[in-house]
C-alpha cells in the first residue's frame, strides 16, 4: 500500500481555503431550488437523498481530516459516524444504503449546522502550513466532494424525474434544436504499444486508480468523431433492436426483460411521439440531442446492431491523447445539466463532457496499483470487480474534476448516471 501523494508544487494555503469554500459552496448551491420535502427522497437504492450526500461529504473532512490532525476537535454528534459513512468498513459499520431515505432526523437545518461546524474547524486547518498528508488528504476530499455533486445532480434527476409531475428542478433548458449536426465518421489508428494511465504526483490530484501509467498493446482500431443521438437510437428502436436477442448479452438480455426496457431512461411515449424528461423539465425528444441514460447492455446491443462495438478504455484514452481536445465543452459550468448538440465535424468533438462512454474494459486494477494506506485504500481498490468503465465526463461533471485518465465505473445495469455511447471498429 502506499502514502497519498499531490504533485511537489502545492498550492497556497490562502489558495486552498478559496478551493475548499467554493468547492463548498457549490455543493449547496445545487440543493438551492430544492424544497425540504426534497431532501430525504430515495426513489431506489442506488439513488441518495440530496441531505445525505451534504452530511457524507462533511463526514469524509471530519473523519479523515479534522479528527486526526486538529487537536482538541470534537465531533459533532457521534451517532454521525454511523449514519453518514459510505462503506469504510475499516471505519465501523454504517447504515444501510439502501435504508437512507428513511432518515427524517437529523433534520435538514441540522445537516447545513453540521456542514458550518466542520468547515470553521476546517478553516483552523487551512490557515496553518499543513504537512503533506494533510494536504493530501484534502486534495481528495474536495474531489470526493465533487464527485457527490454529480451524484446530487443525478440522483435528483431520479428523485424528481420519477415523480409523475415530472417537476422541473432548473430553468435552464436543453438547446434549441439545430440542423448543424455532422455525419457520424471514424479516425483510423494504429495502435501498437502505447502509454496509458498516471502517475501520482505527475499532478496536483489524480486518483489511485487512475496509476501507475503503464503500455499495453492495442491492435489498429478506428473510433467515431462524436457520441450516438436520440434519433440514431430511436432507429435502433423502430428496428426492433429491443427484441432482438441476438443483439444482446445474457444478462443484458435479461435485465431488459426483468425491468421491461423498451427506451432509455426518462423516455415517454405519449401521444404518438416520444418525450423526454430532463432537468430543465419535460421537452419533445431531440433527435440531434446525445442519447444518454442508458446501461452498458443497451450500448453495447446498439453497437452490434451497427456493425461496431464499444471501445475500450485504452483505445479511447490512446484516442483521446492523440486528438487536440475542444476547449469548449458541454460540462456542469453550464448549468443546464443536459447533453448538447455536437459541435461542427471535428474528429475529437465531445470526448469531454455531455455524457460518460461506456467501455468494454471491466473495471480492473492496473499493473502495479497500490491502493492508499489505511481505510482510505477502500476508496476505490474494493470495487475493482463486476462493474465497467467509463470515460469522458458529462454536463454533471464539474469542469476541473475531469481529464483523459480519469476512470469512472458502475455496473452494467445502471441507467441513472448520464451515460452515452461512442462507437468503434476494428482496423
Amino acid at each position: 500500500m502506499q502514502e497519498l501523494v499531490t504533485a511537489s508544487s502545492h498550492s497556497t494555503s490562502a489558495g486552498l481555503l478559496e478551493a475548499y469554500t467554493t468547492i463548498r459552496k457549490r455543493s449547496e448551491d445545487l440543493c438551492a431550488p430544492l424544497e425540504v420535502e426534497d431532501y430525504c427522497a430515495q426513489p431506489i437504492p442506488s439513488v441518495s437523498p440530496p441531505k445525505w450526500h451534504l452530511a457524507h461529504t462533511t463526514w469524509f473532512f471530519e473523519t479523515f481530516i479534522l479528527q486526526p490532525y486538529l487537536p482538541d476537535y470534537r465531533v459533532f454528534d457521534s451517532k454521525f459516524n454511523y449514519l453518514f459513512n459510505s462503506y469504510y468498513d475499516t471505519i465501523g459499520p454504517y447504515f444501510p444504503r439502501e435504508d437512507r431515505g428513511s432518515l427524517s432526523r437529523p433534520l435538514v437545518k441540522e445537516v447545513f449546522e453540521y456542514r458550518s461546524y466542520a468547515d470553521e474547524a476546517m478553516a483552523q486547518i487551512l490557515a496553518n502550513r499543513m504537512s503533506a498528508d494533510i494536504d493530501a488528504r484534502l486534495r481528495l476530499g474536495l474531489n470526493h466532494e465533487q464527485q457527490h455533486q454529480e451524484l446530487i445532480v443525478t440522483d435528483l434527476k431520479y428523485i424528481l424525474g420519477k415523480n409523475p409531475l415530472r417537476p422541473r428542478y432548473v430553468d435552464a433548458v436543453p438547446t434549441p434544436r439545430s440542423s448543424a449536426l455532422g455525419s457520424l465518421s471514424y479516425s483510423k489508428f494504429s495502435g501498437g504499444v502505447v502509454d496509458v494511465g498516471a502517475n501520482l504526483g505527475d499532478a496536483d490530484f489524480l486518483f489511485d486508480n487512475e496509476s501507475p501509467r503503464h503500455k499495453v498493446f492495442l491492435s489498429p482500431y478506428s473510433l467515431a468523431n462524436r457520441v450516438i443521438t436520440n434519433g440514431e437510437f430511436r432507429e435502433f428502436i423502430q428496428d426492433g433492436g429491443y427484441d432482438q436477442p441476438s443483439l444482446w448479452l445474457s444478462d443484458g438480455w435479461s435485465e431488459k426483460n426483468k425491468n421491461n426496457w423498451r427506451a432509455p431512461e426518462y423516455w415517454e411515449w405519449r401521444d404518438g411521439q416520444w418525450l423526454e424528461y430532463t432537468l430543465g423539465g419535460e421537452t419533445d425528444l431531440e433527435p440531434s440531442h446525445p442519447v444518454t441514460h442508458i446501461s452498458l447492455y443497451e450500448a453495447d446491443a446498439f453497437a452490434r446492431w451497427a456493425g461496431a462495438r464499444l471501445a475500450t478504455e485504452f483505445e479511447w484514452e490512446h484516442a483521446a491523447a492523440n486528438w487536440s481536445l475542444p476547449t469548449t465543452v458541454n460540462l456542469a459550468q453550464r448549468d443546464s445539466f443536459h447533453p448538447s448538440v455536437a459541435q461542427g465535424n471535428g474528429h475529437a468533438s465531445q470526448m469531454l463532457g455531455d455524457c460518460w462512454e461506456w467501455t468494454s474494459s471491466s473495471y480492473a486494477p492496473y499493473p502495479g496499483f497500490r491502493p492508499l494506506n489505511g481505510a482510505l485504500g477502500e476508496y476505490n481498490g474494493k470495487f475493482m470487480a463486476n462493474q465497467f468503465v467509463l470515460r469522458g465526463g458529462s454536463c454533471a461533471t464539474p469542469p476541473e474534476h475531469i481529464r483523459r485518465s480519469y476512470r469512472n465505473f458502475f455496473y452494467a445495469r445502471d441507467r441513472w448516471q448520464f451515460t452515452g455511447i461512442r462507437l468503434a471498429q476494428d482496423g
